[in-house]
């Protein structure tokens, strides 16, 4: 089985094929949150510039076919997971009934549901509900005795005792989106990957969940981050993207870090 790599396509069938059952001791995903479709966008937006909804084809899908979806991709992960492996699921109030679902159909053991609360959330354009400033990462295990570095995410967890000392790291996660030089953009300036994640959210559950030397795999590498924090912490990587784009780009930042 090749290690530090990625792959372009559907990650359901190279899981199967290219990934050696058993093998992997971290996995964490950002599927398609299966909201695109109404093309949304705020232009001349005064406080962030020009502002898009999520409008991909890989994001559009009727209900029993994203259902379907999270079975395979879920189902594919769990048979590459170690025994005592870790996943961790990026999800918002659109699809985590699904993954709820299919975790629960699997034996997968949820330890949290972790909120990202985003401190610059996008702005509300219909003012019909409340802003959304929240997603989530569901965190379960497959079996028992899973890995899970406690000492090391109290060092790491930015809040401290009122004494200055380490303070246990809760399921409340606040961090803005993506922004600034972290932020991967095109040609024409716009963001390149319309849902790329912090590195800081890849560094608390590469920290949490494995050690140096482990293998970590994002069936949904998009702009590379998982693969980027997992190299910069010395843990093995494998990523897989289908969209061609995008692996042109995380294969560039991958060749930087």
């Amino acid at each position: 089985m090749k290690k530090n790599i990625i792959y372009n396509g559907d990650c359901v069938e190279i899981l199967n094929t290219k990934v050696d059952e058993a093998s992997v001791d971290l996995i964490f995903a950002d599927p398609p949150y299966n909201l695109s479709g109404n093309g949304l966008k705020w232009k001349g937006n005064q406080t962030g510039g020009d502002w898009y909804m999520v409008n991909e084809n890989w994001d559009k899908m009727s209900a029993p076919e994203y259902m379907r979806f999270t079975q395979k991709w879920i189902g594919a992960s769990h048979r590459a997971l170690k025994d005592n492996g870790s996943i961790y699921i990026a999800c918002s109030y659109h699809n985590i009934g699904e993954v709820m679902i299919v975790l629960k159909q699997l034996d997968f053991k949820v330890n949290n549901i972790i909120t990202w609360y985003k401190t610059n959330a996008m702005p509300n354009m219909t003012r019909r509900t409340f802003t959304h400033a929240t997603e989530f990462v569901i965190w379960a295990t497959k079996g028992s005795g899973w890995n899970f570095n406690y000492e090391e995410i109290k060092k790491i967890n930015p809040e401290k005792q009122k004494d200055g000392s380490d303070k246990q790291m809760r399921d409340l996660w606040e961090m803005p989106l993506v922004q600034g030089k972290e932020r991967l953009r095109g040609i024409d300036n716009k963001a390149l990957h319309p849902t790329q994640k912090p590195e800081e959210m890849l560094k608390r559950i590469i920290l949490a969940s494995s050690n140096k030397g482990d293998l970590v795999l994002d069936p949904f590498l998009g702009s590379g981050t998982t693969t980027y924090v997992a190299k910069k912490y010395g843990r093995g990587w494998i990523g897989i993207e289908r969209e061609k784009k995008y692996v042109e780009a995380a294969k560039k930042r991958m060749n930087k870090s």
